[in-house]
């Protein structure tokens, strides 16, 4: 408490301004943004070391916060206060820090692979202060961040080891998206019981059904599109990856939006998050096969 005690000594309106605006890099809209778009329309293959590094992070870190369940740091001291309104994206526990695991996978993951260097020190300095954010608004402490920085980025070395740019064996593919869908029904499973016994409430076990119904539908999609879709991301012209990047957003949005009018359970959100990642991995490369790709790419 020490370090967010000081923090705070310091804070002002322009600094919460500030630190607000960044923590959002974190959030899961920038996460979707930049997955599709890297994804359909610019590199496929970095998409998906992109994709494999924010799920298996987001499920270890997930699956860590509901284990170890600990408080967040206005509860741990009543007489701490965060930043005014920091306290409506901080849902859950504390330990790791999501936001901080969504903008390391994000900025970490393109920072690994992009090669020139004013490029890295831009992208992995916004993964520190996405970091940083978290506890200058005061809704983290700095085990929160520094874990979830460990462990993104240990996922994403590991993510550039093992996936290779094509998909040249089965056994591979089945075996990475095997440990994806597995550790989702792990995380799953292991909330099930929290809540069944009364343990943690479903606003606290919210995040964790999300990551994991997500993660199983990347899992189940990455194999379809590695193995049987192959769909480039070349398209005619700019134009076309201008109209493919929205209308394959517009897909995503409206499923997010359909499935919630159904009703905002826990199995629900799994199914919801488990609808939209298939939607990006398996159903919509179909749609950028069929009408968006170069006619000499069709058989890619």
């Amino acid at each position: 408490m020490e370090l967010l005690r000081f923090i705070e000594g310091i804070r002002s309106p322009f600094l919460d301004t500030l630190f607000g605006f960044v923590t959002r890099f974190g959030e899961e809209t920038i996460l979707v943004v930049a997955i599709c778009v890297i994804y359909w329309c610019i590199n496929k293959h970095m998409g998906y070391i992109m994709g494999i590094s924010f799920f298996l992070s987001s499920l270890a870190v997930q699956g860590l916060k509901i284990v170890f369940r600990l408080p967040r740091p206005w509860i741990v001291d009543p007489t701490f206060e965060p930043v005014g309104g920091a306290t409506r994206m901080a849902t859950g526990y504390t330990f790791p820090s999501g936001h901080t695991q969504n903008g390391a996978a994000i900025f970490g993951s393109l920072g690994a692979q992009l090669k020139p260097i004013a490029i890295k020190v831009i992208l992995f300095s916004m993964a520190f202060l996405v970091a940083a954010s978290r506890l200058y608004l005061g809704v983290h402490f700095l085990s929160d961040v520094i874990a979830s920085l460990i462990i993104t980025f240990a996922i994403i070395w590991i993510a550039l080891k093992i996936v290779p740019k094509e998909a040249t064996c089965w056994k591979r593919e089945l075996i990475l998206s095997s440990v994806l869908v597995g550790l989702g029904i792990l995380v799953i499973v292991i909330a099930a019981v929290l809540y069944a016994r009364g343990i943690s409430e479903p606003s606290q076990l919210r995040d964790s059904i999300r990551t994991s119904g997500a993660a199983i539908g990347f899992g189940v999609g990455m194999y379809i599109e590695r193995m049987y879709i192959r769909f480039s991301v070349k398209a005619k012209n700019i134009g076309w990856q201008i109209v493919k990047f929205v209308l394959g957003l517009a897909g995503v949005l409206a499923i997010q939006e359909g499935v919630r009018l159904i009703g905002t359970s826990l199995p629900i959100d799994a199914v919801r998050y488990f609808l939209m990642v298939i939607w990006m991995t398996v159903i919509y490369p179909l749609v950028i096969k069929r009408f968006f790709q170069k006619e000499e790419d069709q058989g890619i």
